[in-house]
């Protein structure tokens, strides 16, 4: 086989091993997943699903960014990291106040307003544990010699597993919506959903 050809052909045993990375790292609870357990079990799965596409918007963005080699210029910048963190805690304390005051699923919600497909873009993008967990696994396999066709092929499998991880997410907190109809039950799990929100970016950003 030429050479430039050898350089493009995927190796799919790498690929394995990424898609199991991917699920292990990406796919374990931090801001965007809790959140999207939170908006399932808040909106239910149907009012729930603009949201999920706006959280896979924005987690996609990120992972062109890690792809592109733009996450490393902007991290070279210490004052840009900062303001990119202090933005990012800024918004999910708001998103994590809006879950804990949420009304149960069998009435209107203003909750509704924050989990919208802008919110859950700008979640994806703001969710530091995104960039680390993405970095991370970007770098953890080699799919191919060249260098484009690595992060093409890697692009496209990540982009893939991010649609399953967060669908998966929101499919779990949208099935336990029905019990959440209770309103003493529903506030229980809201405050819950929304310490652990808190509790899994603070450990992000300082990881």
């Amino acid at each position: 086989m030429p050479a430039a050809l050898d350089g493009i052909a995927i190796r799919w045993g790498s690929a394995g091993s990424l898609v199991l990375i991917s699920l292990a790292i990406m796919g374990s609870p931090g801001p965007a997943t809790i959140s999207l357990v939170a908006a399932g079990s808040t909106l239910g799965l149907r009012r729930s699903v603009p949201y999920l596409l706006g959280i896979i918007v924005g987690t996609t963005a990120v992972l062109v960014a890690v792809a592109t080699g733009i996450t490393a210029a902007l991290l070279a910048v210490p004052v840009i990291g900062t303001v990119l963190v202090w933005i990012s805690a800024a918004y999910i304390l708001w998103l994590a106040y809006h879950i804990a005051t949420a009304a149960p699923l069998s009435e209107p919600t203003a909750a509704a307003g924050a989990f919208s497909p802008a919110g859950g873009a700008l979640l994806g993008v703001a969710n530091p544990k995104a960039w680390l967990a993405i970095a991370a696994v970007f770098a953890s396999a080699r799919l191919a010699t060249a260098a484009t066709a690595d992060a093409a092929a890697k692009v496209a499998i990540l982009t893939a597993m991010i649609v399953v991880i967060s669908t998966t997410w929101l499919v779990a907190g949208a099935t336990t919506a029905p019990l959440l109809r209770d309103p003493r039950r529903a506030r229980i799990v809201n405050i819950v959903l929304a310490v652990v929100l808190v509790a899994a970016t603070a450990l992000a950003v300082l990881h």
